[in-house]
């Protein structure tokens, strides 16, 4: 079962729309070092403009290859990029291990 990594970015109602085009705009920069690491299964990157948040998802194959993330210098260098712009993040960055899971269930054809 794999490792869920979660990274929550906060920030003021009026900084939202800032932090949304930067999170955008973090997916040329991020997806091919990410696309490369040991162990990685998915990636997403979502937003919530109801409650000025914002979410990085991965999911890995193992808690050292979700780690990974943690000295990732052009992530790094980008979090103080939002922080400049009055983000915050949810410190520690959580890794989750999985408990349990399912999916859409798909009829075998006949």
């Amino acid at each position: 079962m794999p490792i869920i990594r979660v990274s929550v970015i906060r920030c003021e109602p009026q900084h939202f729309a800032e932090i949304k085009k930067m999170m955008a705009d973090s997916l040329a920069v991020l997806e091919p070092g990410i696309r490369a690491m040991r162990g990685l299964i998915h990636f997403y990157a979502g937003e919530d403009e109801a409650v000025s948040s914002l979410v990085n998802v991965s999911l890995w194959r193992t808690l050292e290859d979700a780690k990974q993330l943690d000295t990732f210098q052009p992530m790094l260098d980008l979090g103080k990029a939002f922080v400049g712009k009055g983000a915050t993040f949810e410190r520690p960055v959580m890794n989750y291990a999985s408990q349990w899971e399912f999916g859409p269930e798909r009829s075998s054809p006949d």
